[in-house]
């Protein structure tokens, strides 16, 4: 299950690839850099706050964005030191911005989505591997409340790390819940973070119905 802490008592996840995250989140200072994704920016900065769900959420950057626009963020990773960073960067935040940020450590791929249901789910650069992705991703479309958005943004294809699990327009589409329907895809260059490569960007809702 899911458990929250507070800054400096993020226990430790037990999945085997979490070590892994530690490690590299642990050699460097910011991994991805302390700007939220642009694509992220781009698809929330009109809508009106609500709870949202940051899947994979690393070292913070979109939930902190989130969260300084009155959203109410639960941001899920299975990281210790990824959660870790982020809630040391988030301390510097006004209290009221903290106040809206749950970290929350926790197998993406394995366990029940903490606190459902939610107005947003954010899922960038987010690879599992095939076998999981798909059910992981109808199961956090699935906490979408009726109206409720899916901002996604993931490799389609990314030079610098072959054996990435990356994936498609197609394959999200398969993966989605049949009352999720997709408003907007666009393919963009990967950024100077993740190497060169190309993005798939796209955006979903589910459904009122």
């Amino acid at each position: 299950m899911s458990e929250q802490f507070e800054p400096g008592e993020i226990a430790r996840s037990g999945y085997m690839d979490a070590d892994d995250w530690d490690d590299r989140y642990r050699s460097t200072d910011l991994v991805w850099g302390a700007a939220p994704n642009e694509w992220v920016v781009e698809q929330t900065a009109a809508l009106p706050p609500g709870r949202a769900l940051d899947v994979g959420a690393g070292e913070g950057a979109d939930a902190l964005y989130l969260a300084t626009r009155a959203w109410t963020v639960t941001a899920w990773d299975f990281s210790r030191v990824g959660l870790d960073k982020a809630a040391t960067i988030a301390s510097r935040a006004p209290r009221t911005v903290r106040a809206r940020l749950h970290w929350t450590l926790g197998d993406v791929t394995l366990d029940p989505v903490p606190d459902p249901p939610f107005d947003l789910v954010v899922w960038a650069f987010l690879h599992p591997a095939p076998a999981a992705r798909d059910a992981t991703l109808a199961r956090v479309c699935e906490a979408l409340v009726p109206g409720g958005l899916l901002v996604l943004t993931v490799h389609e294809r990314l030079d610098s790390h072959p054996g990435l699990h990356t994936f498609g327009a197609t394959a999200v589409s398969t993966a989605l819940p049949n009352d999720m329907v997709v408003e907007h895809v666009e393919w963009r260059n990967s950024d100077a973070h993740h190497g060169s490569g190309v993005d798939l960007a796209l955006r979903a809702r589910r459904r009122h119905d």
